[in-house]
């Protein structure tokens, strides 16, 4: 796999990176592409198919709520808020993250 190659997501990790990129505030769909892809230095670039079944599924578990609005270039766009419940699902699914990539360094490490 080359450098520039985007990268596989780890199972559980999109719902974790869209949580926390709701953190801040509101976003449309698009913009929460975009946003991964640029934190990340262009390496997760997550494509609609992933990326609208994931806030389908945080909908569905009350993590993150939508409403209708208008995108910056003035276009009917859905946005999507993080919850109450979505803010400590945030704080769990992180606590489950950091401790999962503990152990894998943890093994990655032992000689």
């Amino acid at each position: 796999m080359g450098r520039n190659e985007p990268l596989d997501l780890l199972p559980g990790t999109l719902d974790l990176m869209i949580l926390k990129t709701l953190a801040p505030g509101p976003q449309h769909g698009y913009g929460i592409a975009q946003r991964l892809k640029s934190v990340s230095d262009d390496v997760l670039q997550v494509g609609e198919s992933s990326l609208y079944p994931a806030l389908q599924r945080l909908l569905l578990n009350g993590w993150v709520k939508a409403a209708w609005g208008s995108s910056e270039n003035n276009r009917r766009a859905r946005f999507y808020t993080l919850t109450a419940a979505g803010r400590k699902q945030l704080v769990t699914e992180r606590k489950e993250f950091d401790r999962l990539i503990l152990a894998i360094h943890k093994i990655l490490n032992t000689t």
